[in-house]
């Protein structure tokens, strides 16, 4: 274990050994061991989105064991996934990789209310499958937020107990939010400093826009001299707003753009502090070949920053 990884558990001394030896695992795995630094594939979108629009543009990723070999292969921090898919891979590839257990999902299929995920698995589940992490998601701006709020902290206590750390989705949408501002610099800092009041480990969000949400904001972006023109920046602000940086936050790659793209974004949530990526559909709707290439390039730019 080297100072880096050190002084990052050192911000989580008020938990259980067993919660920092899994996040020690968490960040001793794959090409960036020891940097402090993450890329993780996260495999939840057939059940968020569908199975045709997830998987259908690159066949091979309709079999679960797909995600999980491309994960290990590309030398990835830990693979993430609903209930089902971890089910089927754990057996066959424990040890090779750590797992996180995504405890709550939502599907497309219903419209017209507030969005909240319905809970699809459980910490005893992620125990029972020799998981390293727990994943959940919470939607700030929701009017269900409240219950939401609620149900994580049982989550995370639970999850402490048997030893687990817990990686917060924290996605603002809802009434509360127009749709700009769901990705606004303001409201994705928000939505970070919540999820780690609420005893998050590792926070996911979307790289913030530049756009400011609430008038409020607005006037104390301008009092604190906060510059937001840069997508570095907005990373930096993000950042500052979890715990002055002493919480973990990764980024999300979102929908799928070119790899200059992804590349781009990506060095610069590196240059603003970011601790890594957790990227789905830009690596697993690409060509396995292609998909390598692209996650091998994203560890190198963390490694190198």
């Amino acid at each position: 274990m080297n100072d880096r990884v050190q002084e990052i558990l050192s911000w989580y001394e008020s938990d259980l050994p067993s919660v920092r030896e899994n996040l020690n695992k968490l960040m001793s795995h794959g090409a960036l061991a020891g940097t402090g630094k993450f890329v993780i594939l996260p495999v939840d979108q057939g059940f968020e989105h569908g199975p045709a629009r997830s998987f259908a543009i690159n066949p091979p990723s309709y079999d679960p064991n797909y995600h999980v070999e491309l994960a290990i292969e590309s030398g990835c921090n830990a693979y993430a996934a609903p209930l089902g898919f971890i089910e089927f891979v754990a057996e066959k590839y424990r040890g090779q990789i750590p797992f996180i257990l995504k405890l709550n999902n939502s599907d497309v299929l219903s419209k017209g209310h507030d969005p909240e995920s319905a809970i699809t698995a459980s910490v005893a589940d992620a125990v029972r499958l020799g998981c390293s992490a727990v994943g959940y998601t919470i939607y700030p701006g929701s009017a269900l937020r409240n219950h939401q709020y609620e149900s994580l902290r049982r989550i995370i206590f639970e999850a402490k107990t048997a030893g687990l750390p817990t990686v917060v989705w924290a996605y603002p949408r809802g009434q509360g939010l127009s749709k700009e501002g769901e990705t606004a610099i303001d409201v994705i800092a928000y939505a970070a400093h919540i999820a780690c009041q609420l005893g998050a480990h590792i926070v996911k969000v979307k790289p913030p826009k530049d756009h400011i949400e609430h008038p409020a904001a607005v006037d104390a972006f301008k009092k604190g001299r906060i510059s937001t023109s840069t997508l570095k920046d907005r990373i930096s602000e993000v950042v500052r707003s979890s715990f002055a940086g002493k919480r973990i936050v990764i980024f999300s790659g979102g929908e799928t753009k070119s790899k200059e793209e992804i590349l781009k974004e990506v060095s610069e949530i590196a240059k603003g502090g970011g601790f890594g990526s957790i990227m789905g559909r830009n690596a697993f709707q690409r060509p396995r070949n292609e998909a390598l290439i692209l996650l091998r390039e994203v560890i190198e730019i963390y490694k190198a920053s």
